[in-house]
């Protein structure tokens, strides 16, 4: 018996009848010979990790754009920390902590430069529209590793399209990563606001914080502990209706006080212009784009659409603000 089986007999001897066994899944578009150590969701973790995508999440806003400091979070802090709460969960239910770290490590990869501002833009440019679980999926599936894809099993694929609120997804690994992104995001936004002066703790609504804590740390640990007292040996993972509504309250207020606030969003109107300006500068000159992209409009007949917004959402910020320079600003000449 090989390391993997003994792993899948783990499971079934150990996990929960509600959780996704490794010898159910699916299975993958393209089959492959298995792994003799690790277990189709622990490779697809690895591919997750090792991919290029993934390692561009530290250089992409999560909300606070440039921020002088180096405490705030990136698009990538948020993800580990998506993935800690989402594993913390998933193990104490005696569910798949595998495949439930592969989704969250997986989620964002679509995510655009400048944070949500560069996703708006994108979906307002492109006739297709822009949403960035549907990017990530096309991440995995068609852009990673020069266009052949991670080829990722279907239970994590559902997982990363389906983690938003509005969406179900098919696994409970896929039900906890989906709420433990909210948790995340709600809980290091409102630090990282106190950090940068915009909110203090007591500027935060009493009937939500009396309910979840009055800090940071207590406030995780409050929603975490009542996901898992409200789904243990049940077919959904769900909040009690008091704490979800507190969570729910909380989102509204720092959508508000936060996510629209001037001072965290001065710089977005000029990240939302440079996206716009990229777009329509590739729309109108895909030669100034990749040799590999160029070979997906012209060879493989993708829409050139999709394939600006391929590259523009692959960019971090930095990378986004350096391509602008190259083809608006002007550069010193010397025939020397």
């Amino acid at each position: 018996m090989t390391i993997r089986e003994k792993q899948e007999q783990w499971e079934r001897d150990y996990l929960s009848s509600y959780a996704s066994l490794s010898c159910n899944s699916l299975g993958r578009d393209e089959e492959e010979p298995q792994c003799d150590i690790r277990t189709v969701y622990q490779r697809d973790r690895d591919r997750i990790l090792h991919s290029k995508a993934f390692r561009r999440l530290k250089h992409k806003t999560q909300v606070f754009l440039e921020p002088e400091g180096d405490h705030y979070r990136t698009r990538l802090t948020h993800t580990l920390e998506v993935a800690q709460n989402a594993r913390t969960i998933a193990r104490a239910l005696r569910l798949n902590e595998d495949l439930t770290e592969a989704i969250a490590l997986g989620h964002d990869l679509g995510h655009t430069p400048f944070g949500h501002a560069g996703e708006r833009t994108l979906n307002e440019l492109s006739s297709r529209g822009f949403h960035h679980n549907e990017q990530s999926i096309r991440v995995v599936e068609r852009l990673e590793k020069k266009g052949k894809g991670l080829n990722l099993t279907r239970e994590v694929r559902d997982g990363i399209l389906n983690h938003q609120t509005k969406s179900t997804p098919a696994t409970l690994e896929g039900q906890i990563v989906r709420l433990s992104d909210k948790i995340a995001y709600v809980n290091h936004d409102i630090d990282d606001a106190i950090r940068a002066n915009i909110l203090k703790e007591e500027d935060l609504p009493r009937q939500y914080t009396d309910v979840l804590g009055h800090s940071v740390r207590s406030r995780i640990n409050t929603m975490i502990h009542d996901i898992i007292l409200n789904s243990e040996n049940k077919s959904d993972i769900c909040m009690s209706e008091e704490v979800g509504g507190a969570v729910m309250g909380l989102r509204q207020f720092m959508y508000k006080s936060v996510y629209t606030n001037k001072v965290a969003k001065a710089e977005e109107g000029k990240a939302q212009k440079l996206i716009a300006e990229l777009f329509h500068t590739y729309m109108e000159h895909i030669e100034l784009l990749p040799e590999e992209y160029i070979h997906m409009v012209e060879h493989d007949s993708e829409d050139k659409e999709q394939v600006v917004c391929d590259y523009i959402a692959g960019m971090t910020d930095r990378f986004a603000i350096h391509s602008f320079q190259q083809i608006y600003v002007p550069h010193a000449w010397s025939n020397e």
